[in-house]
């Protein structure tokens, strides 16, 4: 598969060079150089927002550091997670006097550094709260929610909860507006190929050209079932049943949607499955709130989609609409 990069073993470097050379709100610190972190630093008094993960899936992680969103970012090599060195970097330069929540994904190595460097830093006066992203319904069933993995619900709960530590909340009341959009929100995915990780002699799976595979993770961790490509309609129809099977009731019937491209789907495609959705969604008598479409976590080039649905009340609804800005989304 070929690639446009210098050589494997600084693809991620030079990924972050470019990512910030390019964005001047941004900036790389830390010893480790593995931080993102918004140029503007840490605001004074203010929850900083911590998250981080595997390179691979910009603008997922480091893309969101921005005004109301992310205040640092660690990264890790391609599909792992950032070593603690980063992890306690990034938590030391989020904080503002007021504490940080870490939010990140529901993945084994990122829980096990954020972990320890959330415990590290308590000596030294850092106050830290964490709340994972759990969104992708393929990965466990709703007994054991707890377990899914975060996939591309977790930018709800960035924009929200960056809103809430933006408006000057404290620490307990930003993790609480940040678990609740968490709880709100439902994804799952569908995977058309695979992609190959840069050095790598092969792509991570296989899928035959005419198959596509329901529930597939961002990483090719396995899905609910693998079969014969559907059309986008019923595509859209089996996702968002699926979805809304799931989603809390708020009372007033508004949902916001994210159609997100995994990283080699064509945005013409994107907006297919994204009139296919509204029609669902109409027909659900459901209202429609700031729908996303684009690729805001993807997968290197895998082809597929995913949708997300986060069930809006009046505080969700004010806090995703708050004023925030990265270079990959604008309020």
């Amino acid at each position: 598969m070929k690639k446009l990069l210098n050589s494997p073993s600084t693809y991620v470097d030079d990924v972050l060079a470019g990512l910030v050379a390019a964005n001047p709100g941004m900036v790389l610190d830390g010893d480790s150089k593995r931080v993102i972190r918004r140029a503007s630093g840490a605001g004074a008094g203010k929850v900083g927002i911590v998250s981080g993960g595997g390179s691979g899936h910009l603008p997922l992680f480091t893309g969101y550091v921005g005004d109301g969103l992310l205040t640092t970012c660690s990264i890790g090599n391609v599909f792992e997670g950032p070593n603690l060195a980063s992890c306690m970097e990034a938590i030391k330069l989020a904080d503002g006097g007021a504490g940080v929540l870490l939010l990140f994904g529901n993945y084994g190595g990122d829980k096990m550094n954020f972990a320890m460097a959330s415990e590290m830093l308590e000596d030294e006066g850092v106050v830290a709260r964490t709340v994972l992203g759990t969104d992708d319904i393929a990965s466990a069933g709703p007994d054991e929610a707890a377990k899914r993995r975060g996939v591309a619900g977790l930018i709800y709960a960035y924009k929200i909860a960056g809103a809430a530590a933006e408006a000057g909340r404290n620490l307990d009341e930003v993790a609480r507006i940040a678990q609740k959009a968490v709880d709100h929100t439902r994804t799952i995915g569908v995977a058309l190929n695979s992609c190959q990780v840069p050095g790598a002699a092969a792509p991570n799976f296989r899928i035959a050209d005419d198959e596509i595979e329901m529930g597939m993770g961002i990483h090719g961790e396995p899905g609910i079932w693998r079969g014969k490509l559907k059309t986008a309609a019923e595509l859209v129809e089996e996702m968002l049943n699926r979805l809304l099977a799931e989603l809390p009731e708020t009372g007033g019937k508004r949902v916001s949607i994210l159609v997100n491209g995994l990283g080699a789907t064509p945005l013409d495609e994107l907006f297919i499955l994204y009139a296919e959705a509204e029609k669902r969604l109409n027909a659900a008598g459901l209202t429609i709130v700031q729908p996303l479409v684009g690729n805001y976590v993807t997968s290197m080039e895998m082809a597929g989609t995913s949708i997300s649905l986060i069930a809006l009340d009046d505080e969700l609804q004010s806090l995703l609409a708050a004023p925030a800005s990265c270079p990959f989304w604008k309020v």
